[in-house]
């Protein structure tokens, strides 16, 4: 069944199928990508962490039947966004993938990015940028998947195959960014906390910061309240529905 929801801001899809497209990038006139760079660049002196990789962006989003949501994307790199702060410029908006990872008792783990990221302090779920396929190939939910797993492991240490995920709304809020939510089977809330500290001391061992520093396990949207900082405009929706689904 597809349904719509709107929350803080924030819509919310629930369908049975995306129809992913590729678009080409639209293109700028010589005085927006001169001003582009030139924020990006002072974003890097600021953020020295902040790197110039490519990324997948949200060129369209519409209803295409009943239960069917069709999805444009096309190729960017992350200076892309810069645009967000140039005036009279525009960006796409963001596409990336998210995990609701539950525990036994059915919480949920919120994280926390750490102060050298694009969004100190911000609360969220585990999850980042798609980054597009090789060329030549085709984005797919299979793929999506694929990328949720893979940040899973990387910033909660915990190994989950693609198919043992599903894909369970999708999002769009600030910005117009859009997000694919999954589910994750449950675990023990010592297996979660161990994969967590687990992956930061892998981080550490390269030489690098973990890109997360803060890891808390919620219930429902009241429970983030207690959660100090910013956070991601999804969360809340997200949190309150999954919460609502386990109650119903």
């Amino acid at each position: 069944m597809t349904s719509t929801q709107r929350a803080a801001g924030v819509d919310l899809f629930c369908v049975e199928r995306i129809d992913l497209r590729e678009v080409a990038a639209p293109a700028l006139s010589p005085r927006d990508e001169s001003a582009r760079d030139r924020v990006w660049e002072a974003a890097v002196q600021s953020t020295p962490a902040l790197f110039d990789g490519p990324v997948v962006a949200c060129a369209g989003l519409e209803r295409t039947g009943p239960h069917t949501l069709r999805l444009s994307w096309a190729r960017v790199t992350y200076r892309h966004y810069a645009l967000r702060r140039v005036p009279g410029a525009s960006a796409l908006p963001s596409l990336f993938v998210n995990v609701v990872q539950p525990v036994d008792d059915g919480r949920v783990a919120a994280v926390r990015m750490a102060p050298a990221t694009a969004a100190p302090g911000r609360w969220q779920l585990p999850g980042g940028s798609v980054e597009p396929p090789p060329a030549g190939t085709t984005l797919d939910e299979e793929a999506l998947a694929g990328q949720a797993a893979r940040e899973l492991t990387e910033e909660l240490g915990i190994e989950a195959a693609p198919r043992e995920l599903r894909r369970w709304a999708v999002t769009r809020g600030e910005n117009g960014s859009v997000g694919l939510t999954h589910v994750a089977p449950a675990l023990s809330e010592a297996a979660l906390r161990e994969g967590f500290a687990t992956a930061a001391a892998a981080e550490r061992a390269r030489g690098r910061e973990p890109e997360l520093d803060g890891l808390a396990l919620v219930r429902s949207p009241g429970e983030l309240k207690g959660l100090s900082g910013p956070h991601a405009d999804y969360l809340e929706p997200v949190i309150g529905r999954y919460a609502s689904q386990r109650a119903g």
